[in-house]
């Protein structure tokens, strides 16, 4: 029986040290979040997160310029497409049906 006391006397100074560890862990995680809050904390990260993706992007456009202006020309052209379509259809003499003008007033059959 002296084995099994002396091994049930180790785990218990083990799990006494364990203890005292998580206890002082916890102690110091009590303190961080009473210096600065979980909001603050996670508010923090997530402007340091926005910072770098924008870091990022700046990076990304400095190398590719082209291909930046590119993309932000076709957004512009797709978002503009209407009127410019309209405009195109008046120079080239088209009405919306995609029927060329010939310059004449509508007529009705019944003239």
């Amino acid at each position: 029986m002296i084995p099994l006391e002396t091994r049930l006397a180790e785990d218990r100074k083990l799990r006494d040290t364990a203890l005292e560890v998580f206890s002082t862990d916890l102690r110091f995680i009590r303190e961080d979040l009473r210096a600065k809050g979980v909001g603050e904390r996670i508010s923090d990260r997530i402007g340091s997160s926005a910072m770098d993706i924008v870091d990022e992007a700046v990076d990304y456009a400095e190398a590719n310029t082209g291909r930046v202006a590119a993309a932000l020309a076709a957004v512009v052209l797709w978002f503009a497409r209407a009127p410019l379509i309209d405009g195109l259809s008046r120079i080239f003499g088209f009405d919306a049906e995609g029927e060329e003008q010939d310059g004449d007033e509508a007529r009705s059959d019944d003239d």
